[in-house]
């Protein structure tokens, strides 16, 4: 049997639930697979299946992450290599592995790395003092081993890749590869395995009109603009459910302070448990603000929703109009009136929006599923 080893450039961090979702696509395929990650925060970003395997490796700067990268190195024993996003920490370390043993190497890319500091536009032209600071001062810039500087570096190395799949068009057209959407176990996540009531019921929000949002918020994920179209609409039964919530910083608590009269948080799960948390979704919210980094991503929320049957509130940025078709409800950009406004039709019928996502469900299955992942990638790994 063929043996895949996911190699995740930092599993604290979000990057950790792609690289899941590969190894249940993979073990859908009949392949065996291990996932080897660095651990640079304090505990994993997600919850994993039951049935993956994951070796942790922590997480070190420069110069100790030299040790860190020879013990991650000797874990990698699968017959393919497959790197989750092009890090120095994740493709970096599988082109040696590749040099060293003649293994095939694919790489997956799930986001701009470069569009979070900038994208082109970022430069790094320090002064000679600056320099010697970044190299030599014990909180040195370029003791990440993931610093910008490094990530434009392999990401002239992707012809070196055997293959890439990547998850949006704008990341296809800037470095070619093979679609490969963000899909989802749809024989999990099935509506008729739950009732709406009891999952409300079970999370204390029975007496609430339920927006959900079943990950973690950051700026560019517009969470803020379904808030101020809670302050708008001000109706006392809505409220925003946030799932799991961010690792990265203290911008849960920003939220908390400035709205917490709308928000109800639930905490981390497994992502077995997920579904039943969506369950009690009356809509899922995506409200992607018009960014760099949100033109290159394709946010899991939306398969979330769509399996589930739920109405889906978005907005028209990247590949989202395309993921959806006509199964949800697209509004501008950071425009709150707007949200306030579909918020407001889609309470006044919600049989029609749950009609519609019926319809979100279909194409899901169809587009978006384990099984419709699956097909891809075997052509993928034929190929090599």
């Amino acid at each position: 049997m063929i043996k895949f080893s996911l190699l995740v450039s930092d599993l604290s961090g979000g990057g950790a639930v792609r690289a899941f979702l590969l190894c249940q696509t993979l073990k859908k395929l009949a392949y065996e697979v291990e996932i080897i990650g660095f651990l640079f925060g304090k505990e994993l970003y997600a919850i994993p299946p039951d049935n993956i395997q994951i070796i942790t490796v922590n997480g070190e700067k420069y110069p100790k992450f030299i040790g860190a990268a020879r013990t991650a190195l000797k874990k990698i024993t699968g017959d393919i290599i497959y790197a989750v996003k092009p890090k120095p920490t994740s493709f970096g370390l599988s082109l040696i592995k590749k040099f060293q043993t003649n293994r095939p190497v694919i790489v997956d890319m799930d986001d701009w790395e470069l569009s979070w500091h900038g994208g082109d536009e970022w430069k790094y032209n320090p002064s000679i003092k600056q320099f010697y600071r970044d190299i030599f001062k014990p909180n040195g810039a370029l003791k990440n081993p993931d610093h910008p500087l490094y990530l434009t570096w392999v990401e002239k190395l992707l012809h070196q890749a055997d293959a890439i799949t990547i998850d949006t068009n704008f990341l296809q057209q800037r470095f070619g590869g093979v679609y490969l959407p963000n899909g989802k176990d749809t024989d999990l996540f099935n509506p008729n395995k739950y009732s709406p009531e009891i999952s409300r019921e079970r999370y204390g929000l029975s007496n609430y009109r339920i927006l959900m949002f079943p990950g973690a918020p950051r700026p560019h994920k517009g969470v803020e603009d379904v808030l101020l179209a809670l302050d708008l609409l001000n109706q006392p039964d809505l409220r925003l459910v946030i799932v799991g919530g961010s690792p990265y910083d203290d911008y849960d608590d920003r939220l908390m302070a400035k709205w917490g009269q709308w928000i109800i948080k639930l905490p981390k799960c497994p992502v077995e448990e997920m579904p039943g948390i969506v369950a009690a979704a009356h809509v899922v919210v995506v409200p992607q603000r018009d960014t760099l980094t949100a033109r290159a991503q394709f946010p899991l929320k939306l398969s979330d929703g769509m399996a589930m049957a739920k109405p889906v509130l978005s907005t028209g940025v990247g590949d989202i109009p395309e993921i959806l078709g006509d199964t949800g409800y697209l509004v501008d950009p950071s425009s709150p009136e707007q949200i306030a406004q579909q918020i407001q039709l889609i309470f006044e019928d919600l049989d029609a929006a749950n009609e519609r996502g019926n319809r979100a469900r279909v194409r899901c299955v169809e587009k978006y599923s384990i099984e419709a992942m699956a097909s891809i990638l075997k052509s993928v790994i034929t190929r090599l």
